[in-house]
């Protein structure tokens, strides 16, 4: 009689390790660091030519948080920082994490709609922020919704003599009361907001602990083999966990050097970093590296200090792996996949992973975290090899959405797994491969655009009577933004430059609708929901010339 076939292995994985998650808080283990590598270099700054070793950085972040003491800033408050990447960012990111201050992540592309939500809804004290940044005027900005922000006492600009005037205050602010403060966190205490959203509303404010990041950036960084010779290279933003941990505490947990090539990506001054720099990864999503791939001069960088790096944010083309691996020297390079609510990253491709591994799958699970493919109707496990929402549990789980405990309880499940709202299949290997989305998220060169946030906005219009956002293909950011738009007097049509003009100053860049397509109605389901699918299958090609 033939044996039954064996039952198919659950989509469950558990990344066990021998090693022990860290206990520290930010400041305790950067304190760790400075300690056993005082002279080795922690922080370069490309365009100012400004460098900090370990013990120069380490004293730079408690002159910053003695300011900030100064200020009245305290444990539990919130700074805000809306900047681009700066030595600056990286001192605010450490000094607030020193003393016990929730830092606030703005957006450098915000403009006054979004700023004066998350300054409201965050209820930032003290926002220290950039002058400017490519169109937008920061101060300008600031000063339009200062006042319909209570909370906000003050605003402190980088490069400008009120940032002077901050660090200046340090000297009235013995150490030992940062000292004092310090040793009374934990490392359950939230010390960062990230705002992210589901498909509904304003974004939502993921409030994330010194354990929940410290260790994500450890066990980021561990995985591709982080030590204090390495050199990590950062154009991505900081705003992002991306760069401010994945980056940034990645870096400074084992002792490594961060460099910041640019304000904001560009591909020949991120290769000119490399270069100078000698640095042993670089990170970026697919798109920044096809762009430095695809620089005339390409061949003209040395690269081959270069070993490892990060690419996230969307897959990776086949022929684009094949040539960071054999053409920037990257032999090492690991996929992460993650999101902001766990801070952020659950799965990882290995050092050793073959090519078929880093471009059609995610990784397969990190230390200390569970990850499982679940029914999304009734969440029971499925066998290895279906299709289900990826769920994941452990330390690196949000706290939850700032005040917000019933979205809070939308996102994270009584048994503590957070659900993703991506649909995903685990191979027998354990290794996972995202198929889609459940939620209608759509991310733009590694953006996530949120269409329900555009819809409200562009509902404001006193042309539209209803509108509907999707992403459609496009074959640099991967998708882009389509208003679909029932206009209100057909005999007076919108246009795309009308659209784009209402959109400017309000909203960032890369939220702004690229195309548009009026209708006379939406595809709606039998129950009276619209049939946003159909709109992505119908227009998900260019438009005809007329824009209908």
């Amino acid at each position: 009689m033939t044996p039954p076939p064996p039952a198919p292995q659950p989509s469950y994985a558990h990344g066990t390790s021998t090693t022990p998650l860290l206990g520290d808080t930010v400041g305790a283990n950067l304190a760790r660091a400075v300690a056993a590598h005082p002279d080795r270099e922690a922080l370069v700054d490309v365009p100012s030519g400004r460098r900090w070793t370990y013990a120069e950085f380490g004293a730079a972040v408690d002159e910053l948080a003695r300011a900030l003491l100064a200020r009245g800033v305290t444990r539990g408050d919130r700074v805000g920082i809306w900047a681009v990447n700066c030595p600056e960012w990286v001192l605010v990111q450490y000094a607030t994490a020193r003393i016990g201050v929730i830092m606030v992540n703005v957006n450098p592309a915000y403009r006054a709609h979004e700023l004066e939500y998350v300054l409201r809804q965050s209820g930032i004290t003290l926002l220290v922020a950039s002058l400017a940044h490519k169109s937008s005027d920061y101060r300008a900005i600031v000063e339009e919704v200062r006042g319909r922000c209570p909370a906000l006492r003050e605003t402190v600009y980088i490069g400008d003599p009120s940032w002077d005037a901050l660090t200046a205050g340090a000297a009235s602010v013995p150490q030992e009361r940062v000292d004092a403060l310090a040793a009374e966190l934990s490392c359950d205490d939230p010390v960062n907001i990230q705002y992210t959203s589901g498909t509904t509303g304003f974004p939502k404010g993921a409030t994330l602990s010194h354990h929940n990041i410290l260790n994500n950036g450890y066990w980021v960084g561990r995985t591709v083999g982080y030590t204090e010779q390495d050199r990590v290279c950062l154009p991505v933003p900081f705003y992002h966990c991306f760069g401010m941990v994945m980056g940034n505490l990645g870096a400074t947990s084992h002792g490594a050097c961060v460099v910041i090539p640019a304000p904001s990506f560009e591909p020949a001054a991120t290769l000119e970093a490399v270069q100078r720099e000698r640095c042993t990864s670089l990170y970026g999503v697919p798109t920044m590296f096809i762009a430095e791939l695809n620089l005339p001069d390409f061949a003209s960088y040395d690269l081959t200090t270069l070993r490892t790096g990060i690419m996230a944010g969307s897959p990776c083309p086949v022929e684009v792996m094949k040539r960071v691996v054999a053409e920037m020297h990257m032999e090492q390079v690991s996929i992460c996949y993650g999101m902001t609510e766990t801070s952020p990253v659950s799965l990882q491709t290995r050092m050793d992973d073959d090519l078929g591994h880093r471009t059609a799958t995610v990784g397969r699970v990190l230390p200390h975290i569970e990850v499982k493919v679940v029914d999304p109707v009734t969440g029971t496990t499925v066998p290895r090899g279906a299709a289900g929402e990826l769920r994941t549990r452990g330390y690196s789980v949000m706290l939850g959405y700032w005040e917000e405990p019933e979205k809070t309880a939308e996102a994270i499940d009584p048994g503590r797994w957070m659900h993703t709202g991506d649909l995903a299949v685990m191979r027998e290997d354990g290794y996972v491969e995202i198929v889609g989305r459940i939620k209608d998220m759509i991310i733009r060169g590694g953006e996530n655009i949120y269409p329900r946030e555009v819809e409200e906005f562009l509902y404001g219009h006193r042309k539209i009577a209803d509108v509907q956002v999707v992403g459609v293909p496009h074959e640099r950011y991967g998708e882009e933004v389509l208003a679909c738009v029932v206009v209100r007097d057909a005999a007076d049509p919108l246009t795309l430059e009308e659209l784009r003009a209402y959109c400017d100053g309000q909203l960032a860049h890369y939220k702004v609708p690229s195309r548009l397509q009026l209708l006379d109605s939406f595809p709606m389901t039998v129950s009276g929901k619209v049939r946003k699918v159909e709109l992505r299958e119908r227009f998900g090609v260019p438009p005809e010339p007329d824009g209908r």
